[in-house]
């Protein structure tokens, strides 16, 4: 049975979708300019993207190095393997839980204002704005918001890893009882930099970059109405949630 049109159509827009997202990128990094004012402006969106995005980081870090050591610490027990819930924890954050949860409270927090801020520009009209007095929106809007993603995230996964292992020690150490030495050089000993904590560096670029890309791809393609910009921020966070959690798959199988 022949497709029909509808369904045709069904099927190729996910395809035409993701060909308009590469365009998009591909737009912006061939209208990239590095002026003092766009230095500027990169660093001043650095500040909301990331800055402002600590709360949610610490707290969010500490806690979950509070819930993984608590879960290790238990499961280990069992086996008398607690010396290894450092070790553990540590190569969890690394490879795995500090990129991934950092770029989702990322996208939650920072990527849906992005979105959110171009599209009220795009309803209010300040892109046309920028086009008339013959300045490109592209550069001045859309390239300071990716390359701060691209900065924020890494430095945000090193303060989430940071946070995360000091909640682990605390409960090991200071409820558990466990030795702070044993824990610290259980830690340094396993842990090899390289491996473990660059390849989970590199994911947070990559995720930087994702999450960059994708918040200011669907606040520039949101219909300028109310309706299209509150749609265009829970795209942002689901594409982003979606991207992030299939590419540190393929990312893991090759690092590994």
């Amino acid at each position: 049975m022949n497709a029909s049109p509808s369904g045709l159509a069904r099927l190729l827009n996910p395809i035409r979708k993701l060909g308009d997202v590469g365009l998009f990128l591909l737009t912006a990094i061939s209208r990239m300019r590095f002026t003092a004012l766009q230095v500027a402006e990169t660093l001043r969106q650095v500040y909301f993207a990331g800055v402002r995005s600590l709360v949610i980081i610490v707290t969010g870090g500490f806690f979950v190095g509070l819930v993984l050591t608590l879960q290790t610490f238990d499961a280990l027990s069992r086996f008398g393997a607690t010396e290894a819930v450092s070790t553990i924890l540590a190569l969890s954050l690394f490879r795995e839980l500090g990129p991934v949860l950092t770029t989702l409270l990322f996208a939650g927090r920072a990527g849906t204002s992005i979105t959110a801020e171009i599209g009220l520009m795009r309803a209010t009209e300040q892109l046309d704005a920028l086009d008339l007095m013959a300045i490109d929106p592209m550069e001045r809007i859309v390239q300071p918001r990716l390359i701060a993603g691209i900065i924020a995230v890494p430095a945000l996964v090193l303060i989430f890893n940071v946070c995360a292992i000091l909640g682990g020690l605390i409960y090991a150490v200071f409820l558990m009882g466990s030795d702070p030495i044993t824990f610290w050089g259980n830690m340094q000993t396993i842990v090899e930099l390289g491996r473990d904590f660059g390849h989970g560096m590199l994911k947070a670029v990559a995720f930087g970059l994702i999450a960059g890309w994708l918040a200011v791809y669907f606040g520039w393609t949101a219909r300028p109405t109310s309706e299209g910009v509150a749609l265009a921020t829970t795209q942002t966070v689901i594409a982003t949630a979606i991207s992030i959690l299939v590419l540190n798959f393929v990312l893991s199988a090759f690092m590994l």
